[in-house]
């Protein structure tokens, strides 16, 4: 038991920063805009993130340039994939190319740096044996990402709005004929998609791991963009299998500290054969897959046309 309570703990931490990203990927799919940038998203908020907080000193402060910079870059993504008509999937690419370059440069002054986040917990709580530690002393973000999944969980399924975003994403072209700003409301979905990738990133480089490294969202954007395929679009199996990959990424840490013998470059690989191995037999219901997955996904829609 003394063993599981941290093993939980770190899993919920390692899985926030992909369910982060992932919901907000999941909103710009429900639009019909598949946002392949996730990856440059999150690094130019780590980086943002962690250069506001330790120059201005506030965490709260660097959390908040995560999420600007995340909306900025998606901003930009919209202009160009939704205005102006450029392939969504090749400006995706290039947007998360530029991501890794830009906060590779940007974060030089600060390579080798770290943070000292503060403690938080539940009063109370925080204090029951086991789940205290696993459950109730994490940073409110953690809080946050689980209370976000659930709304937008009521979001997609109960509301007006909701209801609307997904026959944009369905038929973009009947939602225009019924009135609806088609560009406006994937705009929004995109802004809100990059907000979340900003945000997860500057949990990776304040909390989760508070240094910043060249590289170190290390391919968990690519995994976020999985995981909405995994999820089926549905936001908590989004937050379900964000836990499995955390929990199968701490393993591997565990593993290594307990000197598997296994090679640690094959346990790093753990994640990633994971996720591929998930996708190759999701894949393999084609028709499971087409009948959730939004029809207009990564279609562009021009309303003159």
């Amino acid at each position: 038991m003394d063993l599981l309570a941290p093993l939980i703990a770190s899993t919920i931490v390692a899985g926030t920063p992909l369910m982060l990203a992932a919901l907000g990927l999941l909103i710009n799919e429900r639009s019909g805009v598949i946002n392949l940038g996730s990856e440059g998203m999150m690094l130019m908020g780590a980086i943002t993130a962690f250069a506001t907080t330790v120059g201005m000193g506030s965490f709260s402060l660097g959390f908040l340039t995560g999420a600007l910079v995340g909306m900025l870059m998606a901003a930009f993504f919209a202009w160009l994939t939704v205005w102006l008509g450029a392939n969504q999937v090749a400006t995706g690419l290039a947007l998360s190319l530029f991501g890794v370059g830009a906060s590779a440069y940007l974060g030089l002054p600060y390579a080798g740096s770290s943070l000292l986040p503060p403690q938080f917990g539940i009063p109370l709580l925080q204090d029951i044996p086991v789940l205290g530690q696993a459950l109730f002393r994490h940073h409110p973000v953690v809080y946050a990402s689980l209370a976000l999944c659930v709304a937008i969980a009521w979001f997609l399924g109960r509301t007006r709005p909701g209801l609307i975003l997904r026959a944009v994403g369905e038929s973009p072209s009947s939602a225009h004929s019924l009135g609806y700003n088609v560009r406006r409301i994937r705009l929004a979905a995109i802004l809100f998609g990059g907000m979340c990738c900003g945000l997860a990133g500057a949990f990776m480089s304040l909390v989760y791991t508070p240094l910043w490294v060249e590289g170190m969202v290390a391919g968990r954007g690519w995994i976020a963009l999985a995981l909405t395929t995994f999820a089926t679009w549905r936001p908590l199996r989004v937050m379900a299998g964000a836990y499995l990959f955390g929990g199968i990424t701490i393993l591997t840490y565990h593993m290594q500290a307990m000197g598997v013998p296994i090679a640690s470059q094959l346990l790093s690989m753990l994640p990633y054969l994971a996720t591929v191995l998930v996708l190759v037999l999701i894949s393999r219901n084609a028709m499971w897959i087409r009948l959730n997955m939004p029809a207009s996904l990564g279609k562009n829609f021009n309303p003159n046309s």
